[in-house]
């Protein structure tokens, strides 16, 4: 998770270097990120029931090669083309890593200890999120952008005897067969609907691209929906949707990705363009938050095996919607207030992260863990990628409108902000609800 986490933080701040280098347009160079991101949707889902079919350390092994290939690509990569080529294999082979870390944990660490060890595999997030920028800038402007592939390929390919040593080679067995269909409609409906929102953003959400990729991606989960009916092996048990706690694991995973994605994407953004701050500044704007997440997510995953989940994820959440309404209140105004509101969303989200982990798995028989998942790492994804897509919408609507913010305590000058953390809180609000019916204790087969 580090590794695979350090290497979009290192890339991302490498972006403008990229771009000269190659001459390309500020939309061109988006695709850097953009066919990561969507390579990533489609991918995430289907490796945890890849996994019941042949084993997590295998599925593991492939893809973590799978990312190293994409590396070299990207290291060699005469063109644009070509690099945005080499993110995209990248984010198929790396897609396996989120989605197996917590499928490996939930298969060999019984419940009543999981969450501590998923505690620990989500502090990688926030260590790598809070190094990666910093790496990054140094490696980049030292060696060139390309070290930073060699890099990350070099350490991903040092992991594939560790993985063949500590990871469970477990197997279904008995004749099974792969929904493959089902996974890849799922996947190409997370994929659209991100694509949708991307061109949403820049286009308007009137062209053809942005309403296409919506129905799109309404035609493609309803094409995953009827399949789990009418398969004879569905991609994921059709009875999974009718499991109350898992499905709001989903949503409350949802919306916490959504929340902190965006606060990731708009607080630097509000410090450099109303605050004047250099970019690097307003980069370090997040480093405490990010460290207080690396060292949180711990304790917050073994407090959810003490206390049960629901109570850590309660007061994670609720602690997120109040710093999302201090950055609503004071965007645009001391940036040390700024700060501390991006911090509080961080802390909130430490005790958000692993519970929900932990409150998924523990939701799922042992036979639906790999399945599960998977798809819970799929919905989680895309909370973090339409967060910052959606909200860009809305930020850029409000920039347009212009007009007085909605908060009534807005005191500043920066009143689309306002708004756009203003609307972030409202997902949140949704995920506070669906806590509502998360199970506090596994169930008795997961």
């Amino acid at each position: 998770m580090f590794v695979s986490v350090l290497t979009g933080a290192m890339v991302n701040v490498m972006l403008p270097v990229i771009r000269a280098e190659f001459g390309a347009s500020a939309a061109q160079i988006g695709w850097v990120v953009t066919g990561f991101s969507l390579a990533f949707a489609v991918s995430v889902p289907l490796y945890g029931r890849v996994s019941d079919l042949y084993g997590v350390r295998r599925v593991f092994v492939f893809g973590i090669v799978g990312f190293a290939a994409g590396g070299l690509l990207c290291a060699l990569a005469p063109s644009l083309p070509l690099l945005v080529a080499g993110r995209m294999l990248q984010a198929t082979g790396g897609a396996a890593i989120p989605a197996l870390a917590t499928v490996a944990v939930a298969k060999v660490i019984p419940p009543g200890a999981r969450g501590g060890a998923l505690g620990l595999v989500s502090s990688s997030i926030g260590a790598a999120s809070a190094v990666g920028p910093i790496v990054g800038g140094v490696l980049g402007q030292a060696f060139g952008w390309r070290a930073l592939f060699v890099g990350s390929l070099s350490l991903a390919l040092l992991l594939i005897p560790f993985a063949l040593r500590a990871l469970p080679s477990d197997r279904a067995r008995g004749a099974q067969r792969l929904d493959l269909l089902g996974g890849v409609l799922f996947g190409l409906g997370a994929g659209l609907f991100l694509f949708g929102i991307t061109q949403g953003q820049t286009a308007g959400f009137a062209t053809f691209p942005a309403w296409g990729s919506f129905l799109g991606a309404a035609l493609a989960w309803l094409g995953f929906f009827r399949r789990l009916h009418r398969a004879a092996a569905p991609f994921v048990a059709p009875t999974l949707f009718a499991n109350r706690a898992y499905v709001a694991a989903l949503a409350v995973g949802f919306g916490a990705m959504f929340a902190s994605f965006s606060a990731l994407v708009f607080v630097p953004l509000l410090l450099v363009e109303e605050n004047g701050l250099s970019p690097a500044a307003a980069g370090l704007a997040l480093t405490p938050g990010a460290a207080a997440l690396a060292l949180l997510s711990p304790l917050s995953g073994r407090l959810s095996d003490r206390v049960g989940v629901r109570r850590p994820i309660v007061a994670g959440l609720a602690l997120m919607g109040a710093s999302l309404l201090l950055l609503s209140a004071v965007a645009g105004g001391p940036p040390l207030w700024v700060v501390l509101g991006v911090m509080g969303v961080y802390v909130g989200f430490a005790f958000v992260q692993s519970p929900v982990n932990n409150a998924a798995a523990g939701a799922l028989a042992k036979r639906d863990v790999g399945a599960g998942v998977g798809l819970f790492s799929g919905v989680y994804f895309l909370g973090a990628g339409s967060g910052p897509a959606a909200m860009g919408a809305l930020l850029a609507a409000r920039q347009e409108a212009a007009g007085l913010a909605v908060n009534p305590l807005y005191r500043f000058g920066a009143a689309p902000f306002s708004d756009t953390f203003l609307g972030v809180v409202v997902v949140l609000v949704g995920a506070l609800v669906a806590s509502a019916w998360l199970r506090e204790r596994p169930t008795a087969g997961a």
